[in-house]
């Protein structure tokens, strides 16, 4: 079982669209816990403040490095759990990352608001900085939804079946290719009919034609990918 703790002002925007489909089946199963610390707690004065103007000038607020420490110290073991921050700013969140934190028995998420977080308190707690891609969010519990149901597809017992993630986009022939086209019934649909060799039940040929769209779709959609593919 995998064990998540959120860092955040909003406690209450979880488990949200967790506690939904194979993600909610599963938390109600006890295949995964999530505990929210709502970070206002560890606030050190009567009005609660979690941040302050930034040192340079600009605009917005900065969470404080003294509120986040202590939420995250009072609450993990820092040298034993993992602490991430979702930032615009950070390393991408890939399908290997996925993998990896899949393996873990307690991820710490720190949601940030605002402008962001003071960095001494990511450099005191080591936190590593993920994005879920080249956008900004309001705060970072929609990003943490991503990781998580990410991350939760790769749980033993979540998805009911390992072959529902060995022909995904990014887990393709152990590659990071995008999914090939699917088809379904009606076999003719407005003119358009599915490609012969999907009824053909000859596997193997089955098997190699939506390696080859899968190749043909990720050169033509993320080039950036198709050369990684080919070295």
């Amino acid at each position: 079982m995998i064990n998540f703790k959120i860092f955040t002002l909003f406690p209450e925007m979880f488990p949200g669209p967790l506690s939904s489909s194979v993600t909610g089946t599963a938390l109600k199963n006890n295949l995964w816990k999530i505990e929210t610390i709502n970070i206002r707690n560890y606030a050190k004065d009567a009005r609660k403040t979690v941040d302050d103007i930034p040192y340079g000038g600009g605009a917005g607020m900065v969470l404080k490095p003294d509120v986040i420490t202590d939420a995250i110290e009072k609450n993990i073991d820092v040298k034993k759990t993992k602490i991430f921050y979702l930032s615009p700013r950070g390393i991408p969140l890939t399908q290997k990352k996925v993998r990896e934190l899949s393996c873990e028995t307690e991820i710490a998420l720190l949601c940030g608001r605002y402008e962001g977080i003071d960095q001494r308190a990511i450099d005191e707690l080591k936190i590593e900085e993920i994005s879920i891609g080249d956008y900004i969010l309001s705060g970072g519990e929609i990003a943490a939804y991503v990781l998580i149901d990410a991350v939760l597809r790769h749980v033993d017992g979540v998805l009911g079946s390992d072959e529902s993630t060995a022909e995904e986009s990014f887990d393709i022939e152990g590659s990071e290719l995008l999914e090939y086209p699917h088809y379904t019934r009606p076999a003719s649909w407005r003119g358009r009919d599915i490609p012969e060799i999907l009824t053909s039940g000859h596997h193997k040929n089955i098997k190699s034609w939506r390696f080859q769209n899968a190749i043909e779709l990720t050169k033509v959609r993320r080039p950036d990918l198709y050369e990684k593919f080919k070295k």
